[in-house]
């Protein structure tokens, strides 16, 4: 139950759609949906209207007569779930087979900007503070592991953990500015799961030799424990996220650059394919 709390509903929503697609490849779904007429039809409508209304958020980030209908935050989660069910809906309009050339041009033209939309929604997510929220800044961030440092020297058991804090955080960012650019997040990543279990591992060493004078409960000395591997863990995160921002943040601007001319692409395909299936 803890693991399933823990797990966002963005991730759910996703796997759910992912089971959907899989069921809908392995049903041979020509027997009851065909694209020419009634539900096949339907749904190539209603998926192509959901891509479109992707346009929404967008304008609404940039216009200001928009705000009526709905706060950015809202319709950044509607461009997310739309951006799935959309290319969803038109998969099962295509029975998951290819047709004619202007289909199959719609067809891939939708994959690669649903694909690319996941890979932004990945680096969105690394360079803000909330998946929603404001964009985390180098100084809050650092201002974050000034305030963990400080109650870490608080730990009766573990007096030394602050020390070990700066210790990891120099291990994580050793050699960092002389690495290539794009080297540098999966480099700092690898680097903190190392940490994680170094510093877990003081934590449970320390905790064994505590003094024996200091007499407390079973269950509370696990508590402290795992507060303690908890502070760390956060600490380590947080150096993490200083040193992944900025690369991340040029991830994200390159990836907007390719994935709006993707976007527009398919805008034209599906036009072509919707004039080619009405008109021939």
């Amino acid at each position: 139950m803890r693991v399933l709390q823990s797990i966002s509903p963005m991730i759910l929503f996703l796997v759910a759609c992912l089971i959907l697609i899989f069921v809908g490849m392995q049903s041979g779904l020509e027997r009851f949906i065909t694209p020419e007429k009634g539900l096949g039809y339907a749904l190539g409508i209603v998926g192509g209207s959901a891509m479109l209304l992707l346009l929404l958020y967008p304008a609404r980030k940039r216009l200001r007569w928009l705000v009526p209908i709905g706060s950015i935050k809202a319709w950044f989660q509607i461009h997310m779930v739309l951006g799935i069910v959309g290319p969803m809906l038109v998969l099962f309009h295509a029975n998951f087979r290819t047709g004619a050339t202007n289909s199959n041009v719609a067809l891939y033209c939708m994959l690669v900007v649903s694909g690319s939309g996941l890979f932004g929604r990945y680096f969105y997510a690394r360079i803000h503070s909330e998946f929603y929220g404001k964009q985390a800044s180098l100084a809050d961030l650092r201002n974050q592991l000034a305030r963990l440092q400080q109650v870490s020297g608080t730990l009766s058991f573990v007096p030394d953990l602050a020390d070990q804090l700066k210790v990891v955080e120099a291990a994580l960012l050793a050699n960092f500015n002389s690495m290539p650019g794009l080297l540098r997040a999966p480099v700092v990543a690898f680097r903190a799961l190392v940490a994680r279990r170094r510093i877990a591992r003081h934590i449970r060493r320390a905790a064994r030799r505590q003094d024996p004078g200091r007499a407390i409960a079973p269950e509370r000395a696990r508590r402290e424990v795992q507060a303690a591997r908890e502070l760390a863990f956060r600490h380590i995160d947080a150096v993490r996220r200083v040193a992944e921002l900025s690369t991340y943040e040029r991830l994200f601007s390159l990836w907007h650059v390719l994935h709006l001319p993707l976007f527009f692409m398919l805008l034209v395909a599906g036009t072509v394919h919707v004039i080619a299936v009405h008109v021939y």
